[in-house]
Formats: C-alpha cells, structure tokens, sequence
C-alpha cells in the first residue's frame, strides 16, 4: 500500500482528503495543515476543515507556521512517506522535503500553466471565463511551476460564485486525482511541461482590489462581486462606510455610475459604465449580511433615485 502525507487546509482539501481515504489503496501517514485560527468577530479558534477529516480519521496532525526548518518538517520525514500529496495548503514545501519521497503532487484548482498561485478560482471568475478546471501537477520549488500529469474542466455558469465552484472543483480534482495516481506512479503517465509563454499569475486578492469601481461595466462588476464571494466580497461606500455586496445581477439600465436608478421595496438598481446592477444581497458597515429588500426596510429605507454609492 502506498504510503502518503497528505497536505491541504480548506474545504476544498478536505474534500480531496476524504477521497483518498475512502479510496482504500492509499495509507496516509500524517496530515499537515495551517494552524488554528481565530476567525469571527468574537476571534474564535477555529480548526482547518482538513484537521476536522483527521481527526474523524484519527490522523497524526502536524501544524506548522512554517514548513522549512522546523522539528515539524524533521518528524514528517522519518514517517517514510512514498509520496506527497497537496492541495490548496498555503505554504512552498522546502525542496529538502520534497527529495525525501519519490513523488510530490498537487491538486491546484486551475487549467496550467494559467492561473498559478493562490486564488485562481477568484480570477477566473473576475476575467469572465467560461470554463475553470483542476490540474494535478509534479511539485517543485517555483510556485505551481511542475511538469502537468493530467487535468479536467468545467463550465462556469451564470450562478457560479467563488464557494459554488470551490465546491464543483474539490470534487473535480478528488475525482481527478485517484484517477491519474495509479498510472502515474506505474510510469505510464508523462507529465508534460508548462509552457512558459502562456504563464499567467492568480495572486491572492488585496484590500485594494475588492472595491468596486462603477465606471465598469455591469458585467465586470457582476463578475467582480461573484469573484469575491464569499470571500474576501467585494464592497463599495455608503453614508461613508462600507458597503459590501455579496450578491447582485446584471440588468439593463443607465445613469451616473454609482447612482441609484431604480428603488422599490424590493430591488436596488445602481447604474454601472454601461447597463446596470440589482443588488441581491448586502452587509452595510456594522450589521449583518441582509437581503436587499430587509435593508430597504431598515436602513436603507431613505435611499431615493439619484443618490449615489461609492464615495467615501
């Protein structure tokens, strides 16, 4: 039985994780994930949801802040791994590491060499693709730099949002991956190199870039706000705070970018570059994520046609 460590932090990981073990022809040896984190207003410690699946599993955890030099990495190598197994983890794993087994892969949710580092799904999203995929791919010490083993699609629909297809995609690349192991490892698999010219990168996501700019248009703006839900969201100001939007639509309409151009007790249309968005779902500064028609019922109930959002 092939011997793995296992490493990931998301549910996306999780998802993948489950997998292998399910899967029954893999032994995994040790989990390693990102350490606890205190999330929430209330700053509450809360495990990774890879951690959660090895501990159901009763799996040596390790939880390093940093791989590279630490006691953590020192014992992960004596447990005689065969191989390595990543998935959305979060840190570079030192070569020193990656010597130690015969093989090293990762699940990274994107269609190599486009889309390399941490937020790919968010980019595809932004940039209006029409399909994202998971590629597995050989680890070395560049970021997401490996030869390819295999990959698979599919297409991003109109509801899509950044948690609807972390969830498609883990699913896609669990699927992907116990299918391409096997042949992999026999050597009947040939990775293939990346191409260089076709390189492009998936940062992750600043402040910066997480407020909306209504001089777009409706469709980069509707792309903006489903690529950054429900994580980091996107946001704009209103009464000069801020405003974030989780949900919204494209509809037809124009105006002053940012200005309101349709009020009832149910929608909210503010007018973009060209055409418009209908706000769905919203969270102004220091309440909780509300549907538009609530907000128009509480706090919002002064809004008028010809305000404007987006100046601080």
């Amino acid at each position: 039985m092939t011997k793995l460590i296992f490493m990931g932090t998301p549910e996306f990981s999780a998802t993948v994780l489950k997998g292998i073990l399910a899967e029954g022809s893999y032994e995994v040896l040790a989990v390693v994930t990102q350490p606890d984190r205190a999330v929430g207003r209330k700053k509450t410690i809360q495990m990774t949801p890879v951690k959660q699946v090895a501990l159901e599993y009763d799996l040596p955890v390790y939880q390093p802040e940093k791989l590279s030099g630490s006691q953590e990495m020192a014992d992960i190598m004596e447990l005689g791994a065969d191989g390595i197994v990543t998935a959305a983890f979060g840190q570079f794993l030192p070569i020193k590491l990656l010597d130690s087994v015969d093989f090293a892969v990762n699940v990274h949710a994107s269609l190599l060499p486009k889309y390399r580092g941490g937020a790919p799904i968010h980019y595809a999203l932004i940039n209006g693709d029409e399909r994202v995929g998971v590629t597995i791919m050989e680890m070395v010490k560049e970021m997401d730099a490996g030869d390819m083993i295999s990959s698979d699609s599919i297409a991003i629909e109109e509801t899509d949002n950044v948690g609807t297809l972390f969830e498609k995609l883990a699913v896609v690349g669990r699927d992907l991956l116990l299918k391409t192991l096997p042949g992999y490892m026999a050597g009947d698999i040939k990775p293939v190199a990346q191409d260089p010219e076709q390189v492009t990168f998936s940062p992750n996501i600043q402040p910066e870039e997480e407020v909306l700019d209504w001089a777009k248009s409706a469709r980069q703006i509707f792309n903006q706000i489903r690529g950054m839900y429900p994580w980091p969201v996107a946001h704009t100001y209103w009464q000069g705070g801020r405003f974030k939007i989780q949900e919204a639509l494209e509809v037809e309409g124009s105006g002053r970018p940012g200005q309101v151009i349709e009020k009832t007790k149910k929608t909210l249309v503010i007018a973009c570059g060209s055409s418009a968005i209908s706000l769905k779902t919203v969270q102004p500064a220091g309440k909780p994520k509300m549907t538009i028609a609530d907000f128009l019922n509480g706090a919002g109930r002064e809004i008028e046609v010809g305000d404007v959002f987006g100046e601080q």
